[in-house]
């Protein structure tokens, strides 16, 4: 996948959001949230419910006004630019296909208000069709059309027009999940051959990694996080991250010193005192927790797993058809880790648990609520 987007130079910046924010009366949507999307490259938003994801994307397109902050595009303004003014499309997550309109003519419609010239129109309706693989249904009415047929078209319809940027507001919410994962793919490979920006929002994490060269985490229209996913993933700035992101487990601790140099901090909690990685604002006397992954949590004995190593006692077990979900209990501490269904580990069960040292990460803040359980 295309990582090449997490740090570009000034001149291949597209859109650039400084001090973004939204007031709807008294309550603060957006808190002056400064971003940039390159060229040709697929951003996300994610975050849960009510994070300032699709405010901000209604922002960019012009459909809700700005109260303060700046918009800019290819160096110019987009305050005050009606939406249809604007070298941007959408695409809404309902479709939005004129139901009495057939698949071409749907297409076409963004063209036909432009008033070019009929052959023009049809040029590149043909062209768009085809790169969504929809030519042959061209003839066909919305209703006729499965979901993600009627996807396709809405997103000809979108990249027909030839927008500089295509805003996707969860598309493919609708969707089943295997249809949504295939469309996924489609959506990555229809990205790189348009060459064209993608600014996408989702609340679904699997999405975002499946999808994005750079995501925005969010959370209480604040920008959390916004790096390629490896790093999201690996390298979480804080515990909101971690938990949103995989949902690490959490484990509280004491921050006994921190090598700024070396980026990494001792911590001592429930587990034992260990040394790892840590994330930037991770400081002594601050809230800090160490974040292990369920994966990374295996038995003793296993391949280089003999690092920070710990017995607990078995809780729960979820069949998770390839693996089992198993969280175990030490000293009042939940943890969940992902083991082989060859790992013998019911209810009651003592297992001893180790993690590789490199594998670990500490992070500043506390666990959310509900955070580590299955």
């Amino acid at each position: 996948m295309n990582r090449h987007c997490t740090t570009t130079p000034a001149s291949s910046v597209l859109l650039e959001a400084r001090g973004l924010t939204k007031n709807y009366g008294s309550f603060r949507a957006v808190h002056g949230v400064d971003f940039d999307i390159p060229d040709n490259c697929f951003v996300t938003i994610l975050g849960p419910s009510g994070c300032g994801k699709t405010t901000i994307l209604r922002m960019i397109g012009g459909f809700e006004s700005v109260t303060d902050g700046s918009l800019v595009l290819q160096g110019q303004p987009l305050m005050g630019v009606m939406p249809y003014e604007r070298p941007i499309n959408t695409v809404f997550q309902n479709y939005a296909l004129f139901p009495h309109l057939k698949v071409a003519d749907n297409v076409a419609f963004g063209l036909n208000l432009r008033k070019l010239p009929r052959d023009e129109v049809r040029r590149r309706v043909d062209k768009a069709l085809e790169t969504v693989k929809m030519e042959s249904l061209a003839g066909r009415y919305p209703s006729q059309l499965s979901g993600g047929q009627q996807q396709r078209v809405a997103l000809a319809r979108a990249f027909v027009n030839e927008p500089k940027l295509l805003l996707l507001d969860e598309p493919l919410g609708a969707l089943d999940l295997k249809m949504r994962r295939h469309m996924q793919v489609e959506l990555k490979d229809l990205q790189q051959r348009l060459a064209m920006s993608f600014l996408y929002v989702t609340h679904d994490q699997e999405e975002a990694f499946a999808l994005s060269d750079v995501i925005i985490v969010m959370n209480g229209g604040r920008i959390e996080q916004a790096a390629c996913p490896e790093e999201i993933y690996h390298a979480p700035v804080n515990a909101y991250v971690a938990d949103f992101i995989g949902g690490a487990n959490l484990v509280r601790g004491n921050v006994a010193s921190v090598d700024a140099a070396a980026g990494t901090a001792v911590i001592e909690t429930v587990l034992g005192k260990v040394e790892a990685a840590c994330s930037p604002k991770v400081a002594v006397n601050e809230p800090a927790c160490l974040c292990i992954r369920a994966e990374d949590t295996q038995p003793v004995g296993a391949p280089e797993t003999r690092s920070m190593a710990f017995r607990a006692t078995v809780t729960h077990v979820v069949f998770q058809g390839s693996v089992k979900m198993v969280e175990v209990e030490v000293a009042g501490q939940r943890i969940v880790a992902r083991l082989s269904h060859d790992v013998p580990a019911e209810p009651g069960d003592s297992l001893d648990l180790a993690v590789p040292s490199h594998r670990l990460r500490v992070v500043h803040g506390t666990p959310p609520e509900g955070g580590g359980a299955l």
